[in-house]
């Protein structure tokens, strides 16, 4: 691997392969940062790479801050876990140009953020005589838009131990490598080779069938040494994440649903960032709505508004290791409290639900505490399928499947009343005409909803019993149903706009014309142009050949109208 790190001048590329240095990169990740251990000024930042991207005062402070475990959870060795950041500085230029396209295609809740950035951290703690203070510290930082914790810790396990070991030149050479990758395309499979290695990822698309397995076997043909295949870019062990809290699940999944303030307190950072990652995928495949910080420490610049006793705690799942918190946030209404992650051979020891009055000590013991009563029953047959497969000793991926499905299904018993109802509100596509606006989506009315649950309501897909209506209540003042249903009035907005486009397309337009003013005509024109502009700027559902026989049928307007009416139209 020295042939690789060695420092060489970076080479220029043809304009045409890429205009923009670093557009590849970028696609995949926003910087690279060191941030190191100094004496005299704490985590401090030593580099940032590509060495033109800028990061705020703002930003590099809290990213020195949120890539160094606390002081009480730092042991020797190697550690990785994730941070997720608010960005600040208003909205940055980007080297990867994307007009939306990938955001269109990926799945909710694998979007690029517009206004975050996560962090994925690779950290080392050793002794070393050589140092002033006795030890090694030293972080890894990879800073990137996509929620990919799988692809991107192992990344880090391949490049991060050889950057310690050689330093910048390595590091140079690794992006260069990264830059050379292709861009993240859903339902693509891609090969992305780094350090002598071949990643093969796939990518994953809004369209895929929701808890589909991802292929397991890809085309490997050319390919040696064998790739490192991973089985998904983002998905957790959930049953190793949810082990102290599997008897918990079905109040866990309420919380997250309702986008409840809830305090992960545990030993580390990795254990931290994995249980907020956990519990915000476990609504997939409906999108988490709310804040969510997988670490946080004090001297974030939002410590601040989350402690504040003065109004209520946000809607926010937040990861914590420093038992200072259990002081500071002893009025947030969840506080769920885990020890050190550790897989045997029965059931892990299973949390208790505690009073929050009990939440008073540093070595407060673990548990969740909260006085939240669940709307649903236990799922009892989830928790002996899942312990019989622990007494067969049944690998944790399968575990996890299990768990991953059980959890898909719930959502989706819960999610399918809702579709079904908001399906019902679009209009008739027979009342689409022409040369009129197209109707309007009726009103979201929650009573009107309640009542046809009782016909076509979560228990026909779900044993569960419970108080589903309350729940349904609930549900509708947290941001998750906000989320919810502006995403799908969006889409039913644009699909109303696409079949208003195609009614157009099959019209007799020169029939229309014959009757009409000059002004309607120049009227008709100007709307029909607008429309295709915000076809094409929305990307609409509509076929490319639909657009162009709009183009057409503008032509064909102007052409019928006087001359210097045509001029006009044609400079407009």
């Amino acid at each position: 691997m020295d042939a690789l790190c060695r420092t060489e001048p970076r080479p220029r590329r043809p304009a045409a392969a890429s205009p923009l240095p670093w557009a590849r990169f970028s696609a995949w990740l926003d910087c690279v940062c060191v941030v190191t251990f100094d004496l005299e000024l704490g985590q401090a930042m030593e580099l940032v790479y590509p060495y033109d991207f800028r990061l705020t005062e703002k930003e590099k402070t809290s990213i020195c801050y949120l890539s160094f475990p606390d002081s009480y959870s730092g042991g020797l060795g190697d550690t990785q876990f994730s941070f997720r950041l608010r960005q600040s500085g208003g909205q940055r230029t980007t080297h990867y140009e994307d007009d939306g396209e990938y955001n269109r295609e990926a799945p909710l809740t694998l979007q690029r953020e517009s206004a975050h950035y996560f962090g994925y951290v690779y950290f080392r703690q050793v002794k070393d005589s050589s140092m002033k203070r006795g030890y090694f510290q030293k972080s890894l930082v990879l800073v990137s838009r996509l929620p990919y914790v799988n692809l991107f810790q192992s990344l880090l396990q391949l490049i991060a131990p050889e950057y310690f070991d050689k330093l910048e030149p390595c590091l140079e050479a690794v992006c260069n490598e990264i830059d050379q990758w292709p861009p993240p395309v859903p339902g693509q499979t891609l090969n992305l080779p780094v350090m002598g290695v071949v990643i093969q990822v796939r990518i994953p698309s809004r369209v895929d069938k929701p808890g589909s397995s991802p292929v397991k076997q890809f085309n490997q043909e050319n390919l040696l040494p064998a790739p490192l295949v991973l089985p998904s870019i983002h998905e957790l062990d959930l049953f190793r994440c949810f082990q102290p809290v599997l008897i918990h699940i079905q109040m866990l999944w309420e919380l997250m649903l309702l986008g409840e303030p809830i305090v992960v307190m545990a030993p580390s950072p990795t254990v931290s960032s994995e249980m907020v990652l956990a519990l915000t995928s476990c609504l997939a495949p409906l999108r988490y709505c709310c804040d969510y910080r997988p670490y946080f420490t004090i001297h974030d610049s939002e410590f601040k508004e989350y402690t504040t006793r003065t109004q209520a705690p946000p809607n926010i799942v937040v990861g914590v290791t420093n038992p200072f918190f259990i002081k500071t946030l002893q009025h947030w209404p969840h506080i769920l409290r885990v020890g050190e992650l550790r897989m045997s051979g029965d059931l892990p020891k299973q949390v208790k639900v505690k009073k929050l009055a009990k939440l008073k000590t540093l070595d407060t013991k673990p548990g969740i505490y909260t006085s939240y009563k669940t709307f649903l029953h236990k799922d009892k047959t989830l928790i002996k399928r899942l312990l019989k497969g622990i007494q067969r000793k049944r690998p944790s991926e399968v575990q996890s499947a299990l768990l991953r499905r059980h959890l898909l299904e719930l959502t989706q018993s819960f999610i399918i009343p809702l579709e079904h109802y908001i399906a019902s509100l679009m209009p008739l596509q027979r009342a689409i005409t022409p040369w009129k606006n197209p109707p309007q989506i009726r009103p979201f009315r929650q009573e009107d909803f309640m009542k046809t649950l009782e016909h076509a309501g979560p228990q026909l897909t779900c044993v569960l019993k419970g108080d589903w209506l309350g729940l349904y209540r609930r549900f509708f003042k947290s941001p998750n149903f906000d989320g919810w249903y502006r995403q799908r009035h969006k889409e039913m907005t644009q699909k109303l706009e696409a079949l208003h486009l195609e009614a157009i397309c099959e019209a007799n337009i020169v029939a229309w014309m014959k009757d009409k003013s000059e002004v309607e005509i120049v009227d008709l024109v100007l709307k029909l142009r607008e429309k295709l502009v915000r076809a094409r700027c929305q990307h609409l559902p509509v076929k490319e050949e639909t657009l162009q026989r709009v183009g057409l049928y503008i032509e064909t307007i102007i052409g019928s109208l006087p001359e210097d009416l045509q001029t006009v139209l044609h400079h407009h």
